[in-house]
């Protein structure tokens, strides 16, 4: 591979290199909800502020942990993971923000990815599309167990990940409506629970490097629910979403150490 620092064992885009992190990583999009995150940390320190990939690390029951954000969509995010691993992280969170599908999804719950739908471009260039994007199953467990010891209102389950935003919210306007608008009724029908942009290509990448992903969000609202006339409110504090990943985390480290 073309070398593009000098530094030896420094990543190229987050800047960082093999110490900087802990094993375990929580993932936002936002950079801005690094800090906010960190937060939950014993004296966590900025690590790295690169373009959109902002770096603290910290300490969690005493185990060093870190929080990076990823920016949107999954290109940005497998660097991150790319990158995150070769510094020694093999334990992922993704924490962000959704659009609910299924009707019994509202805002202000919390979506837990089982698994993702790969409508997007990044996990073509690492798997066959007939290849799953799974989370991982520890993860998984670890978040619906903290999600439900916390008294949040959870639904595990598949979420569709796209590329473009306005694909999904505006698809009438766009010349492959006919695809867009075909395939997320498909979604619906086949019980899609969100609509979100990293999930896949995190879940695929994590396969391929042989380490752990798994993801939750805010549901900021749903859409269908607000077509069908129901009831849709609208959330944007991510707490919720932040507090289940730090429980699932704390969890994940519990069962670890006993190994």
């Amino acid at each position: 591979m073309q070398k593009y620092v000098e530094e030896e064992g420094l990543q190229y885009h987050l800047q960082i290199k093999k110490g900087d992190v802990g094993r375990y990583v929580i993932l936002p999009g936002d950079p801005k909800r690094c800090s906010k995150i960190a937060q939950h940390f014993d004296d966590a320190k900025l690590v790295a502020d690169s373009r959109e990939y902002v770096t603290y690390t910290g300490y969690l029951d005493g185990e060093k942990v870190s929080v990076t954000s990823t920016g949107i969509g999954g290109p940005s995010a497998s660097i991150a993971m790319e990158e995150l691993v070769q510094c020694g992280a093999d334990t992922f969170i993704r924490v962000g923000t959704c659009g609910g599908m299924d009707l019994d999804v509202k805002g202000g719950d919390i979506v837990i990815a089982t698994g993702a739908i790969r409508m997007e471009g990044t996990s073509k260039e690492y798997a066959p599309i007939e290849f799953p994007a799974v989370a991982d199953l520890e993860v998984t467990n670890a978040l619906v167990a903290a999600g439900r010891e916390l008294g949040f209102t959870c639904h595990p389950g598949i979420v569709q990940c796209k590329d473009a935003f306005y694909g999904q919210h505006e698809p009438e306007r766009m010349p492959v409506s006919y695809e867009l608008l075909n395939k997320w009724e498909a979604w619906k029908r086949l019980g899609c629970k969100a609509s979100e942009m990293e999930s896949a290509a995190l879940f695929v990448v994590a396969s391929h490097l042989k380490v752990r992903c798994g993801s939750n969000f805010l549901v900021v609202g749903n859409q269908e629910r607000q077509a069908a006339g129901m009831e849709n409110p609208i959330v944007h504090d991510t707490e919720a979403a932040i507090k289940v990943a730090i429980g699932a985390l704390r969890r994940l480290i519990r069962e670890d150490r006993k190994r």
